[in-house]
């Protein structure tokens, strides 16, 4: 009898990590590459690589560049990042995810941003169940 896809060792979509990492301690590296790592194993995601931005402006670093030159790679799925904030500057970075976009990849954050309205009414609680799941639960129950 043959196994079960589940018990096959099967490579998951291939990925690269993105770190913005300017004037920060060693530790704090460590754990940010920990959490990206984490990120791509719960999702069966394959982290090919990482590429380290150091220059503090953001706009145009060697780092980027070769970022978006291995996106035009076969069989790349898209770019791993703690948040937005690792791509720069917000203009920077909107404009950052919008070339990783056409490039025909996808940008996971760890971090998804925060909504800035909720549309969830206020009049009832809110409890959240984990992380990305809001469920609204009525005063009565």
């Amino acid at each position: 009898m043959e196994p079960l896809s589940e018990h096959r060792l099967v490579s998951g979509p291939v990925v690269y990590g993105f770190l913005r990492l300017v004037r920060v301690p060693r530790a704090r590296q460590e754990s940010l590459l920990a959490s990206l790592a984490e990120y791509c194993h719960r999702h069966e995601l394959q982290l090919s690589g990482l590429f380290t931005d150091r220059d503090a402006a953001g706009s145009a670093s060697a780092a980027f560049t070769g970022l978006l030159d291995v996106l035009g790679l076969p069989d790349v799925y898209g770019v791993v990042a703690p948040a937005m904030s690792h791509l720069g500057p917000k203009a920077i970075a909107a404009e950052r995810g919008r070339q990783i976009e056409s490039a025909g990849a996808r940008l996971l954050l760890v971090r998804r941003p925060s909504p800035k309205s909720s549309t969830v009414s206020r009049r009832a609680p809110v409890h959240r169940t984990h992380s990305g799941t809001t469920r609204v639960v009525d005063a009565e129950s």
